[in-house]
């Protein structure tokens, strides 16, 4: 028990404040890419609502891309395949066993991070992403596959799309989008 405790005994300290110029892009892309999913939603195929389109893993992607756009999970691939990839496992995973909530759920979002992690496209907001696809209610179910492409591929392009325009607008040369496409 010693030796487990030890191990969590924190080795950093905690990071520095980034500068207000990050914090600035940070609150600007994520307000961007809400509001215009928002808007989009409006307007959308499928007849979707707005409660519908914009699903909660959204909101975690926006903290990765537009507060940490260097870091692994934010990256493209990651972004749109993870949310992807894992709305797949969601909905199949719900179509097959939906019947028993508890389970499906545990199922969603372990196999998804299987599936992310066999494809490459880790990105955490992906496991959330499948838990919806099982625990979203009817609407959201209604849907079957076609949660895969809206709300959650357009979603993730709406995304990437202010990503690769906000995180590229700073004057700050270590504030660039992407690190890598794929």
């Amino acid at each position: 028990m010693k030796y487990y405790l030890a191990r969590m005994r924190a080795k950093d300290a905690c990071p520095p404040q980034k500068p207000m110029t990050h914090i600035f892009w940070s609150g600007l892309g994520s307000f961007m890419a809400i509001i215009l999913m928002s808007i989009y939603s409006k307007e959308m195929p499928f007849g979707q609502t707005d409660g519908v389109f914009l699903i909660g893993s959204f909101g975690a992607s926006a903290v990765l891309l537009y507060g940490a756009p260097d870091a692994i999970f934010s990256q493209p691939r990651n972004l749109v395949g993870g949310h992807v990839v894992s709305a797949v496992v969601g909905v199949t995973v719900f179509l097959v066993m939906g019947q028993f909530a508890g389970l499906a759920s545990a199922l969603a979002v372990s196999l998804s991070i299987v599936a992310m992690h066999l494809t490459r496209t880790m990105h955490p907001p992906g496991g959330a992403t499948a838990l919806i696809a099982v625990i979203g209610g009817s609407e959201i179910h209604q849907l079957g596959y076609v949660y895969v492409l809206s709300p959650v591929l357009i979603g993730a392009l709406i995304m990437l799309l202010v990503a690769l325009l906000i995180n590229n607008l700073s004057s700050n040369d270590k504030r660039h989008y992407p690190t890598y496409w794929y």
